[in-house]
């Protein structure tokens, strides 16, 4: 752990290619901080020295929202309705992954981060939902409250942290899980069938949701309860 008394935890920043600058939501850091850790911004770059800086410093890391993964990266050529990406984005989350997992660093993934994790491990995705998956789920909503339920496999890590078999949850994506990758196992399904919720094989804190909790964790105890045992996972190491 580093020499802050609190864990110090790196959230991957999203990306504005119109005005080429990093942003961060406020709800991912004021989660981390309600919870005792210390959120920090990371910058988008893969330089292996840079990376190695990070990963001494942090004791834990946030993959957030954001752009879509390069269709590329899990062997697919890119779809019409596959939406904006962010190369730089790519090349420093994959680098920064690849580390975290072989030194069994904790992390959480949300949204783009799961399927981040699922494209890094060998799996693909759903390039656009409204084409390839349409369904009477409304996955990409613009409002933050709940619109679906995600039923939780309560035998499953996830299931024992954020105590509940079901949950309903905010939803904004328009990609998902479409083949998932051997090394996850699926924790959360939603009502039409789509992987919500995953987690790595023997990683002391490996975790992915597809929905928000930075945006419902002050109201929602479950979803809080899974941002805290992020940051205690943090703070063990």
């Amino acid at each position: 752990m580093s020499s802050c008394a609190r864990p110090m935890i790196g959230i991957v920043p999203l990306f504005d290619s119109k005005l080429e600058s990093y942003w961060m939501l406020p709800g991912y850091m004021r989660m981390i901080e309600k919870n005792g850790g210390l959120p920090v911004m990371l910058p988008l770059s893969a330089d292996a020295g840079e990376i190695e800086e990070e990963l001494a410093r942090c004791d834990g890391f946030l993959f957030s929202g954001g752009q879509d993964v390069e269709p590329g990266r899990y062997g697919q050529e890119r779809a019409d309705a596959c939406g904006e990406v962010c190369s730089e984005r790519d090349c420093m989350e994959w680098a920064l992954l690849g580390r975290v997992i072989e030194r069994g660093i904790p992390f959480l993934g949300i949204c783009r981060g799961l399927q981040l994790l699922n494209a890094y491990l060998g799996g693909t995705l759903i390039q656009d939902l409204g084409s390839q998956h349409p369904s009477g789920i409304e996955h990409c909503s613009p409002h933050v409250a709940a619109v679906h339920r995600n039923r939780i496999d309560p035998g499953t890590q996830m299931g024992r942290i954020m105590g509940v078999a079901e949950l309903p949850v905010n939803s904004l994506h328009h990609q998902a899980v479409d083949r998932l990758a051997d090394d996850l196992t699926c924790m959360a399904l939603s009502e039409d069938g789509l992987v919500e919720g995953v987690g790595l094989a023997d990683h002391p804190f490996g975790l992915a949701v597809q929905w928000h909790p930075e945006l419902s964790f002050g109201r929602s105890e479950p979803n809080n309860r899974l941002a805290a045992s992020f940051v205690a996972a943090c703070t063990e190491r």
